[in-house]
């Protein structure tokens, strides 16, 4: 220390350093640990709660239990898998739609919703004056948050200050599908179209919107280089994907020699092929559609597992059609034959 000259203190800098943030959050008050999923899904938990700390009109919330836990902590980040890329208003999985014009658009297409988040003090105009009085009148769960918090919930994504949770998608067994269909044909047999390759959800919805449409009795998706339900497929099939099960299976070929061995006949759909979809007449039986890629079509082991390929007519100077336009046309001929 040289002498005559003050020494500069910490001004508690160092000692307000040690302190504590205070006591760790129980686990079911965290928003993304499974003790608080477990909990949200319980029976008592599924009522629509109150708002955070204010409603949409501005004015504070008035509850009989002020303590009760609530979603507006956020006590991190999202899980990777689950954070919506700033690129995509609808995110990189089924569990966000974040931004005014996607949130009201998924509401008005009838979109499972787990919960409506709002920021505090966020700018009112008809959009989201629309999506409080439409979740209002369908009574769905509503929470205010920061805009901080909404930040961290949704990682990041530019969300206007409104997101919508969607709970996972459930999907049903693929082996089981295959017997279910058998069983619980009526007034056709078993139609079931499994996709090998479609990788826009689009796309997705779009087929699952037609095999509902043509009675079909599910679709089955590969689990791996495969679109899956996130909320675009979910507005694609407009409710469909309600009502018609959607199975994932983690071998296609290992699930379509299941089905061969199931009775059921296996038709590729391939544009080089010889013989029209409406042509065969044994598409009056229990029936696996396959659909492949707009780009590649079919991969080559599909094509070999495949009894028969058939093809759409088309004009000779249109190369292809969109995967969606094309397993529409293909089920609209097998219900056409089967009548």
């Amino acid at each position: 220390m040289s002498k005559g000259k003050n020494t500069a203190g910490s001004g508690g800098r160092i000692r307000k350093s040690l302190e504590g943030r205070g006591p760790t959050p129980r686990a079911e008050d965290r928003v993304y640990h499974k003790a608080y999923r477990a909990k949200q899904d319980t029976p008592a938990s599924r009522t629509t709660p109150d708002w955070g700390r204010r409603g949409p009109d501005g004015a504070h919330r008035s509850t009989d239990n002020p303590r009760r836990p609530s979603e507006t902590a956020a006590w991190g980040r999202p899980p990777k898998g689950q954070r919506p890329s700033k690129s995509s208003p609808f995110g990189a999985s089924a569990d966000w739609v974040v931004g005014r014009n996607p949130v009201l658009e998924a509401l008005r297409a009838g979109l499972p919703v787990r919960t409506l988040y709002a920021a505090d003090g966020a700018e009112r105009d008809s959009r989201l004056r629309d999506i409080f009085a439409h979740a209002a009148e369908h009574s769905l769960p509503m929470l205010a948050v920061t805009r901080q918090e909404l930040d961290k919930l949704t990682g990041g994504a530019v969300h206007q200050g409104v997101a919508l949770r969607l709970p996972a998608f459930e999907y049903a067994e693929a082996d089981e599908l295959l017997i279910t269909a058998l069983v619980s044909s009526t007034t056709q047999d078993a139609l079931i179209v499994a996709l090998d390759g479609i990788t826009d959800p689009h796309n997705l919805g779009a087929i699952i919107r037609s095999a509902a449409a043509f009675g079909a009795h599910g679709v089955v998706i590969p689990s791996r280089r495969s679109a899956s339900m996130t909320a675009a497929a979910w507005k694609a099939s407009a409710g469909a994907a309600a009502r018609l099960p959607v199975a994932k299976t983690g071998n296609l070929n290992q699930f379509v020699e299941q089905a061969q061995k199931a009775g059921y006949l296996v038709v590729g759909l391939a544009g080089d092929a010889p013989q029209e979809v409406g042509d065969i007449p044994e598409v009056a039986g229990p029936t696996l559609l396959v659909v492949g890629s707009e780009g590649d079509g079919l991969s080559r082991l599909m094509r070999d597992r495949c009894d028969i390929l058939a093809s759409i007519p088309i004009a000779s100077t249109v190369e292809s059609l969109n995967a969606s336009v094309a397993a529409g046309i293909a089920l609209y001929a097998v219900a056409k034959a089967r009548q």
